[in-house]
Order: structure tokens, then sequence, then C-alpha cells
């Protein structure tokens, strides 16, 4: 895999986090302060790359995780936008994604939870991450919860 490459669009203290994620495997990154948010404490990030749907460019941002068994499970909440974001645009036009938790660096393919899947893991995403809760009564969309299986 080709060095992570961040959105030239992001925030810089998005850019910096990633930065210091990629830079020590994780050891300085992987908890987030939450409360840069409008969360509570510390919350553990991955790095998700997926390949751009437009651009056929690796794109890789740092993403609050749940875990759910072995998976790993994001929320594409984009802040409660009206559009998903472009990184859950891309995994639904290619669902080979690869993720960094630390230092463990796997491939894995992403699927949407189906409403079944969504009722256990929605509450579990709001309990790391409260803000999502009020981010999904921004929007009309359905904010999707992606679940991310090794492979």
């Amino acid at each position: 895999m080709t060095e992570p490459r961040t959105p030239n669009e992001l925030p810089a203290w998005i850019k910096e986090h990633m930065a210091r994620y990629v830079a020590t495997n994780g050891e300085d990154g992987y908890l987030w302060d939450a409360s840069l948010g409008g969360g509570k404490g510390m919350v553990p990030t991955l790095l998700l790359t997926t390949t751009g749907r437009k651009s056929g460019k690796a794109l890789t941002l740092p993403l609050i995780f749940g875990r759910s068994g072995a998976d790993y499970v994001v929320v594409a909440s984009k802040g409660g936008a009206p559009e998903h974001p472009a990184w859950y645009l891309n995994l639904e036009a290619n669902p080979l994604v690869h993720v960094q938790v630390k230092a463990d660096k796997f491939s894995a393919r992403a699927h949407t939870a189906d409403n079944r899947e969504r009722a256990t893991l929605w509450p579990m995403m709001v309990g790391i991450y409260g803000p999502y809760e009020h981010y999904q009564t921004k929007t009309d969309r359905q904010i999707p919860v992606v679940v991310l299986k090794r492979i």
C-alpha cells in the first residue's frame, strides 16, 4: 500500500491527527480527545483508506470506531450534513478498503449495516461518541453505520 494521503480540504487539526497516527504507528493519535468535537473523553480512532471513485487515488481519514466481534464499525456522519461523506461514497463504489488500528494494518471489505445490524450498532456508536445522536437530528438522511470486515 502506498503512503496514506489526506484530502487537501481537510481541516488542519485532522491532518495533524493523522500525521501523528502515521508517524507513530498509532501510539500517538489512536486515542482522540472527543471534546474537540463536542463529545466526552478519549475515543479510539482508526485510519480508513478508500479508493477515490473519481480520482482512483487512495485517500485516508482518521475515524472514530467501535467493535462488533472481530469487525470494526465506523459512522458516516459528516457532522449531520445533508450529503454522505466522500469516503462513504468511495467505499460504496469500491468496498475494498485498507484499515490501520494502531500498528495493525490490514485489508477489509466494507458494508453498510442493514436495519437489523444498525439497531445494535447505532446505539453502540452513540455510546462511544454522543454527538452522533445530534448529527442524526440535523439531517434527513439516515446516517450510515459501516462494518469493516478483515479479509
